[in-house]
């Protein structure tokens, strides 16, 4: 059994866990990300839903349409906005948690970087994980 993760919203209200391991973490450079994140691009970290559970306050949603035309569930805390997570409707047994919510981000290495083709021409990619212009599936 791996070590349960705790995280939450900017304001506190929100609080989360999850206790699988991780399946993947994600750079992504897509539009809808950096428009999200503030930034030049997003994280996710993907985790099977089953491993996550509220531990208190609620969620908001919205459905968003990604880059790839596909349809996103965006979950958020109601009273400060923070980004809790987003599910890719044709991946149903899995969520993206955005990372940055998590009480302790020092493990947290990426091994994909995702929507390259849309990256900003500052950002400098070495390589050093594997990349994709577009998404995967």
């Amino acid at each position: 059994m791996s070590t349960p993760r705790d995280g939450g919203c900017q304001c506190g209200k929100v609080r989360y866990r999850f206790e699988g391991e991780p399946i993947v973490l994600t750079v992504c450079h897509c539009a809808e990300c950096q428009r999200q994140s503030g930034s030049a691009f997003g994280m996710s970290l993907t985790v099977r839903k089953q491993d996550f559970r509220l531990l208190s306050g609620e969620l908001k949603t919205f459905t968003r349409s990604a880059d790839s035309g596909r349809l996103v569930h965006c979950a958020f805390c109601p009273e400060c906005g923070t980004r809790i997570y987003h599910q890719p409707e044709y991946r149903k047994e899995s969520i993206n948690i955005k990372p940055g919510t998590l009480d302790d981000t020092s493990w947290l290495a990426p091994s994909l970087q995702v929507w390259t083709v849309r990256k900003h021409a500052w950002v400098t990619l070495t390589g050093e994980i594997a990349e994709m212009e577009r998404q995967p599936g």
